[in-house]
């Protein structure tokens, strides 16, 4: 039972989130939302503000015990954007220069002028249903017409005029995976510092369920590239869903994704409107051809025929997906076609979801159960496998310590450092940890910094010196300043045409040694001592409770440890890097 139909497993119903609250599911999705948990308020957001205030008027009427909230705006730009109109930021270059900052730039500076970010600090929901139909909205920017236009710069010379200039911004703003990329990381970061719950998606297919051969395009090429964009950019963005619901500290994640035409809203006939441009109906011209030398123009000034009024029709409205005509509508419902679900189903899916029913509909858990996971014999081999390594890497007194190829750069500094100082005690753990053999005496931070720098000196210390500068990790000795390097420097990373950069303070010392830097300076070797110590409580569990000791905080290596899985045993732990299922 629900406790005062607020929450259900923990969860907070006290506050609800619908993006795309206003279209043909979203509205739905909150009926059925106030009917099964009576949330406090759900907060309605759309794209225009007199949708959202259209869409809660009617809500209001229906369920008058739960407050609606209207919020409007673009979640994919600035708040200071939100209401712009796309063909005027397109048409501004201070403006394209802003979206282009808010894609491609530094993430911290990007994320706190999110508008879908600002909506969800705002109002802090336990759920969020996200109803926007993304793929649309990110594919249909047309990268495909983009590349045209820069092409058609390039091959006349024009591409670095201003027109050029601006349709190569266009271009960069219509790359779809970084936008996507963003647009999560963003939803990732604020519903984690919000604390919500749950997050379901109402995602898409792209192609209504159908395959390749779908006849349905937006130009002449069958299939369309623009549609075929829109498929990949739906499931590109299940697979961010899939990561992001493996993610610990993120919310439950779950995706209903419709195969089918979604329909429909209401039987009208009406003045036929898209995207605010309103349809008139034209008397039409007769014009002769002549194949040997007319010019067909696909676009010529209204103003030039003759203008019979508003274009007036029978249509069957679907909400976001448009209107279509009585034929259109019999066609693309048709058996064998996308054919059609309705928007009550797709919600009543979405309830199930946030319910903690099984649906059957939830294509995260679907991937879930799909795809395969590590396995018992995979497991095994890994133990032959570093065993192999090891005997190898004696024989030819070798340091398989790392190159790189992994990322990232921190985890090259952590096994290097882990490694002198496996090297610098013989191997063992507890020889770093204390002065004596029955563990009476424990070492001064102080006395391991002065046996790393002797073993440094050494012929096996310098040849890990040199392995480690080769391949970007340069050396940071005890004095910090002393900076054993090579030809190239991994971390602090260029920016651009920028190469060099000034050490104007400790703190930037310190966060380039921290983040990829071997650091054998004191306050990094006590780092160092502090987790060895914790490593070896872990081991006292597992000895003492068996399985139930057990945990991502384990470490159940010997007292001889694996340089890689101290490694991971920081990523566990330290910097939250582990897997969730």
């Amino acid at each position: 039972m629900l406790a005062g139909k607020k929450a259900l497993g923990g969860r907070n119903f006290d506050s609800v989130l619908v993006l795309g609250g206003a279209g043909l599911v979203g509205v739905q999705v909150c009926r059925q939302i106030a009917h099964t948990f009576s949330p406090r308020k759900i907060v309605v957001a759309s794209l225009l503000e007199d949708e959202a205030r259209d869409a809660i008027a009617h809500l209001g009427r229906e369920h008058g015990e739960v407050e609606f909230v209207p919020v409007w705006g673009n979640l994919f730009v600035p708040s200071s954007l939100a209401a712009t109109p796309p063909w005027e930021i397109g048409g501004a270059p201070e403006l394209r220069e802003q979206i282009l900052d808010h894609i491609y730039g530094p993430i911290d500076q990007a994320y706190p002028d999110n508008h879908m970010v600002r909506i969800i600090e705002d109002h802090r929901p336990g759920v969020i249903v996200d109803c926007v139909n993304t793929a649309t909205g990110i594919s249909y920017q047309n990268v495909t017409d983009g590349v045209h236009k820069v092409r058609a710069r390039i091959d006349s010379g024009e591409l670095s005029s201003a027109g050029g200039l601006s349709d190569v911004e266009t271009l960069l703003m219509s790359q779809s995976n970084p936008q996507l990329v963003r647009h999560v990381l963003f939803l990732y970061r604020a519903t984690r510092a919000v604390g919500t719950q749950f997050y379901v998606k109402v995602g898409t297919t792209g192609t209504g369920g159908m395959g390749l051969n779908i006849p349905y395009t937006h130009g002449e090429d069958k299939p369309s590239p623009v549609l075929m964009a829109k498929n990949a950019v739906g499931f590109a963005h299940s697979g961010l869903l899939f990561a992001m619901a493996r993610t610990p500290d993120a919310p439950i994640v779950k995706e209903v994704k419709p195969a089918a035409m979604i329909g429909y809203r209401a039987v009208t006939y009406k003045h036929v409107k898209q995207k605010g441009i309103n349809f008139r109906l034209f008397e039409p011209r007769r014009d002769l051809l002549d194949p040997g030398g007319s010019k067909v123009e696909t676009r010529e000034s209204p103003d030039s025929y003759e203008e019979l009024g508003p274009l007036c029709t029978t249509v069957v409205d679907t909400g976001e997906n448009g209107l279509f005509t009585r034929g259109e509508f019999a066609a693309i419902t048709a058996l064998g076609q996308m054919e059609v679900v309705t928007p009550e189903e797709v919600a009543r899916a979405v309830v199930l979801e946030l319910c903690g029913a099984n649906s059957g509909k939830d294509i995260i858990s679907a991937l879930d159960a799909a795809v395969l996971g590590p396995t018992y014999r995979a497991g095994l081999m890994r133990q032959v496998a570093l065993k192999d390594l090891a005997g190898l890497e004696e024989q030819h007194s070798d340091h398989s310590v790392a190159l790189g190829l992994l990322g990232p750069p921190e985890l090259s500094k952590l096994l290097f450092e882990v490694h002198i100082l496996a090297r610098a005690f013989g191997g063992s753990r507890t020889d770093i940890l204390y002065a004596d053999d029955d563990g009476g005496r424990e070492r001064t931070p102080g006395e391991v910094v002065e046996r790393v720098a002797a073993f440094m000196e050494t012929e096996a210390g310098r040849e890990i010196g040199r392995m480690a500068i080769s391949v970007g990790v340069p050396v940071l000795f005890a004095d910090g300043r002393t900076l054993l390097r090579g030809p190239k420097l991994n971390i602090p990373q260029p920016q651009g045409n920028e190469t060099g950069f000034s050490l104007d303070d400790q703190g930037r010392l310190d966060s380039w040694a921290r983040k990829g830097w071997v650091d054998l300076r004191v306050s990094n070797i006590q780092l160092w001592l502090e987790r060895f110590r914790s490593m070896a409580r872990g081991r006292e569990q597992v000895f003492n409770q068996g399985t139930a000791g057990v945990d991502i905080k384990t470490y159940i290596g010997g007292d001889v440890f694996e340089i890689g899985n101290a490694v991971a045993w920081i990523f566990n732990n330290e910097l939250e890097g582990y897997r969730l299922k």
